[in-house]
């Protein structure tokens, strides 16, 4: 009898651990659970304030893209423009006073540009305004102050070296010719000095290759460039 009492308590005993355990596994299943749940609904929360904020950052984003888009398309037909009509102007201005043999009106990415030979302007080697170019100046200085543009007056060469007492380079002389035809145009024709700039590109900008005397001459040239993107300073 002794032996059967002690396998019952043995029994006993098996039975109330594994309830025990099963208990236990129950209870941490039911906390695991409630933390999914709880940490779910704080995602869920979280995600559609995140999703919300991306969203409007898109959508930030695209209004400023397509503004900015508009606002590029809009300066360029303005700048378009623009140069559609000082070309114009400058063209029949050209025509009107009979300058057509020594100016060339063309059309540039920034502006119209005048174009003239040197010898219209300059002995060889010499960047001194020669007498016949006064009455040329002058109609172009009615020209200029006839719109509010800025002015950017460009002084090139031919690839020909010079090293003379007073031009040492190209660049030298190509400078020297446009600083003196903006110079005219500030004491003779009045014009705002604010309003104009001075360049010179020496042989840097050929228009045609050097190879031959009359491709030389074309190349040695003062281009007046009437700026259409920007506004005078009066």
């Amino acid at each position: 009898m002794a032996r059967k009492r002690r396998n019952l308590n043995k029994v006993e005993v098996r039975e109330n651990q594994w309830f025990t355990t099963f208990s236990s596994t129950i209870t941490a299943l039911l906390i695991f659970f409630v933390i999914l749940y709880t940490f779910s609904t704080m995602d869920q929360g979280k995600i559609q304030i995140a999703s919300q904020g991306v969203l409007s950052g898109k959508s930030t984003a695209a209004n400023n893209q397509s503004t900015s888009t508009a606002e590029n398309t809009k300066e360029s037909l303005s700048a378009n423009v623009n140069i559609n009509a000082l070309y114009e102007s400058s063209s029949n201005f050209i025509e009107e006073n009979k300058l057509g043999a020594s100016v060339e009106v063309l059309k540039a990415d920034n502006g119209v540009l005048l174009q003239l030979r040197d010898s219209t302007l300059f002995e060889t080697g010499k960047a001194d305004l020669i007498p016949e170019s006064k009455g040329l100046m002058e109609k172009l200085t009615k020209l200029l102050k006839s719109v509010p543009n800025n002015i950017v007056v460009e002084g090139h060469t031919d690839n020909a070296p010079i090293n003379t007492y007073r031009f040492q380079s190209n660049w030298d002389l190509s400078a020297s010719r446009a600083v003196n035809v903006v110079k005219f145009f500030i004491d003779q024709g009045n014009i705002n000095a604010a309003r104009l700039t001075a360049s010179g590109y020496g042989d840097a900008k050929p228009l045609v290759d050097n190879s031959i005397p009359e491709n030389r001459a074309k190349n040695r040239r003062i281009n007046i460039l009437i700026v259409a993107t920007e506004r005078e300073k009066k």
